[in-house]
C-alpha cells in the first residue's frame, strides 16, 4: 500500500509538471503572436463602462493612412481626431505627411480636423519667416485649425552659428503673431521627457522609444541643451506671447511630474496640455494626486492619444492590419478605463516595457466631457 502510495504521487506530480509546460507552451505561443500582430498582450473583448456616451475629440494623431477598420473604430467610440503634421529634416530633406492628412480629411471631412506645422530649416536666410507664414496662411485656408512645432526646436536644428536653435529664438516671433492674431492655436512638443537626459532602464516607461531612437536619447548626446534649458526657453516663449494659445503635447514634456505641469498652467493662462503617449509617467504617480490635477484643470486639459498609422495598407499584412486594429481598440480603451473608473486594474498597454499596476482617477461625466470633448471643440474653433 505505501509503494502503491508513493508511486501515485510520482505520477500526478509528472502530470501536473505537464500540465503546466502546456500551458507555458500555449500561453509563449499567444504572446509571439501578439508580438506578431503588434501587441504584447491579450485585447480586452468587452466594450469599456460607457466609453460611447461622450462624443470625443483625440487632439493628437498621426493616421497618415487609411485602414478598414479606422472610420469604423472611430464612430463605435464616438470619437473625432485631429491629423498632426511632424515637420522633420532626413537626410537634407523635409518630411511632411500634410497632403497625405489632406486627402483623409477631404474623404471624411467629419471625422478629421487638420494640424499644420514647420521646422527650423533655413532660418538664417531673411525671408525665413516670411515663408512660413506663406506656407501657414496656404495651409490655414485649406483647413488647419492648429499648427505643430517639434523637439527639433532645442534639440536639433542648429543655424549658422553652430548654436541650438529654440523655441524663444527672435527670429520666429514673426511667426507666433501671424498664428496669434489668425487666432490658430499652437500644438508644442518642445524637448523630451526628463528620462532623456539619464540612464534609462528596462523599467522605464520611455525605454522602448529611446532605445528604438538613440538619436533623441539626450543621455548619449551631451552636445544637446539640457532639459532645464529647453523648459526655459519655452517658458519664456509662453511668457512673451500671452495671446497666442499654445497646448504642450505629451504634457509639456513634464509628465514625470503633474506638480510641474501645474505650476506651468497656474504661471502661463495661455498653456493647455495633452497626455498623448505619456499615461506611462501618469500611471506611476499616485492616482489621488494625478486625479486632484486632472479635476483642479479641468478646462486646460486634453485628451490626445498620439497613435500612429505610418505605412500604407499595401505594405502591411492581413496579420499586420488585424494587429494594427486589436492595438487602436486597447489603447483607446485602456485610456478610458484608466481616466473614467475607479478600479485598481493592471495598466498593460501595448506600448509599455511593463505592466503598471494603478487605479482609476474616477472623473466625474462633467469632467469627462471637457477633457475629451468641449475644451477641443473650443481650441480649434469647431462647429459641434
Amino acid at each position: 500500500m505505501v509503494a502503491l502510495k508513493k508511486t501515485n504521487w510520482y505520477l500526478l506530480f509528472f502530470q501536473y509538471l505537464g500540465l503546466v509546460l502546456t500551458i507555458m507552451l500555449l500561453n509563449a505561443c499567444s504572446t509571439q503572436e501578439g508580438k506578431k500582430s503588434g501587441d504584447k498582450s491579450d485585447i480586452p473583448v468587452e466594450e469599456s463602462r460607457d466609453i460611447k456616451n461622450i462624443a470625443k475629440i483625440d487632439i493628437h494623431t498621426h493616421y497618415r493612412f487609411d485602414r478598414p477598420y479606422l472610420v469604423e473604430e472611430l464612430k463605435a467610440l464616438n470619437m473625432q481626431t485631429t491629423l498632426v503634421d511632424v515637420v522633420r529634416t532626413e537626410a537634407g530633406k523635409e518630411v511632411r505627411s500634410w497632403d497625405n492628412y489632406l486627402a483623409m480629411q477631404k474623404q471624411y471631412p467629419n471625422r478629421f480636423s487638420l494640424c499644420s506645422g514647420f521646422n527650423a530649416d533655413g532660418i538664417d536666410d531673411p525671408n525665413y519667416a516670411e515663408s512660413i507664414i506663406e506656407q501657414l496662411g496656404k495651409e490655414i485656408k485649406e483647413g488647419a485649425r492648429m499648427v505643430k512645432v517639434w523637439k527639433n526646436f532645442g534639440m536639433v536644428h542648429k543655424d549658422a552659428t553652430g548654436a541650438f536653435i529654440q523655441i524663444d529664438d527672435a527670429r520666429l516671433q514673426p511667426i507666433w503673431d501671424f498664428l496669434s492674431e489668425a487666432n490658430i492655436p499652437v500644438m508644442a512638443h518642445i524637448g523630451e521627457p526628463l528620462q532623456a537626459w539619464q540612464p534609462i532602464d528596462t523599467l522605464n516607461p520611455h525605454h522602448s522609444y529611446f532605445k528604438n531612437h538613440p538619436q533623441y536619447h539626450a543621455y548619449q548626446h551631451p552636445e544637446i541643451p539640457h532639459y532645464d534649458t529647453i523648459m526655459a526657453a519655452r517658458d519664456r516663449w509662453l511668457a512673451k506671447n500671452p495671446k497666442l494659445t499654445i497646448m504642450g503635447a505629451h504634457l509639456g514634456s513634464m509628465a514625470h511630474d503633474v506638480d510641474e505641469v501645474a505650476k506651468r498652467l497656474d504661471q502661463f493662462p495661455n498653456f493647455m496640455v495633452e497626455p498623448g503617449a505619456r499615461f506611462g509617467d501618469l500611471v506611476r504617480q499616485d492616482s489621488r494626486k494625478v486625479a486632484a490635477f486632472f479635476n483642479k484643470y479641468q478646462d486646460r486639459i486634453l485628451y490626445g492619444s498620439d497613435i500612429v498609422i505610418s505605412q500604407p495598407e499595401s505594405e502591411l499584412s492581413k496579420e499586420d492590419i488585424a494587429g494594427g486594429k486589436a492595438f487602436m481598440h486597447k489603447v483607446l480603451h485602456l485610456h478610458w478605463k484608466y481616466l473614467s473608473s475607479d478600479e485598481s486594474f493592471d495598466f498593460d498597454s501595448p506600448v509599455l516595457p511593463r505592466i503598471y499596476k494603478t487605479k482609476g482617477l474616477n472623473l466625474s461625466k462633467e469632467i469627462l466631457q471637457k477633457i475629451y470633448h468641449d475644451n477641443a471643440v473650443k481650441l480649434l474653433n469647431l462647429k459641434q
